[in-house]
């Protein structure tokens, strides 16, 4: 039986990928942008998400798009925080999501995955994480009024998973994510330790973002939770134990870092989803551990 998604903002960095993966593993898929997407894989349907409305509309059917909906990934967003005003940021972000979720439910889609952020962990991390490697264990900590919205999104999914016991919605704690044409970039960071630190010198490959939404989806559970999503490694060759010997000496761990250890721990997301990244800088810049630098 062909299981039916629709993607909101599937036209982004993240949203391409994710259509590409969901596509290749048998999912029919429809895109709910603001902008068409560059290839088009899989029908396109333009949508305001600010409008309750349209979005009803387009979660329920649209003519020859589609005639239902069995899930939704809600990727649209203002994606980070200084792109435009702290209040356009809020007012974008925060009633769409609460739009998507509510058509949501109207429409009788029971599976929602949807994009938080790393930042809800506390970045830029001007007072350091309670300990190391940060994990989804400790309250958030928004320091800015993008992080806030998502705060404000993972508690209304609470709410409606209260509402709605069947409801499954999984907010998706994505790290920064990159296409492998960022990763050129990467051996620059090399210089100076405090130039990635804002995020603990985290990232995730676009691809293996996809892949997180793809076994969100078919994760079975009801409730809301939350998952860490982050590449296994740093953005950086120095080894990880040097890097918080350098910038948080003082900082408990909870467990022994080895190698170019990622600081965003996805233990629960490799447990309970499945996840399980694939795709690393090193591979694509031509990195040797041995060496520690670029090839």
């Amino acid at each position: 039986m062909t299981r039916r998604v629709a993607v909101t903002g599937g036209s982004g960095k993240l949203g391409r990928a994710c259509v590409r993966d969901l596509v290749e593993n048998g999912w029919s898929v429809v895109v709910l942008d603001a902008v068409a997407p560059a290839e088009p894989l899989c029908p396109f349907v333009r949508v305001d998400l600010g409008d309750y409305g349209q979005t009803v509309e387009a979660l329920t059917a649209v003519d020859d798009r589609h005639r239902g909906l069995d899930a939704v990934v809600h990727l649209a967003a203002i994606p980070a925080p200084g792109l435009t005003t702290n209040a356009a940021t809020f007012r974008n972000n925060v009633p769409a999501t609460y739009n998507v979720f509510a058509a949501a439910r109207q429409a009788g889609i029971r599976n929602v995955v949807w994009a938080s952020s790393e930042t809800v962990l506390g970045l830029p991390f001007e007072t350091p994480p309670p300990y190391l490697p940060a994990d989804e264990e400790y309250p958030p900590s928004p320091e800015s009024t993008y992080s806030l919205g998502k705060v404000l999104e993972e508690q209304m999914a609470a709410q409606f998973c209260r509402w709605d016991p069947e409801l499954k919605m999984i907010g998706l704690r994505f790290s920064n994510v990159m296409e492998v044409a960022d990763y050129a970039a990467f051996p620059s960071f090399e210089s100076d330790i405090d130039r990635r630190r804002w995020n603990l010198w985290s990232y995730i490959d676009a691809r293996d973002g996809a892949q997180a939404v793809r076994k969100a989806l078919e994760y079975t559970a009801t409730g809301m939770d939350v998952f860490l999503i982050a590449s296994p490694d740093t953005v950086m060759t120095r080894p990880t134990k040097d890097l918080i010997t350098a910038a948080y000496p003082d900082l408990p761990l909870r467990r022994e870092i080895e190698g170019n250890e990622s600081l965003f721990s996805i233990d629960k997301a490799r447990r309970l989803l499945g996840f399980t990244p694939e795709h690393s800088w090193r591979d694509e810049v031509g990195v040797t551990e041995e060496a520690g630098a670029p090839s």
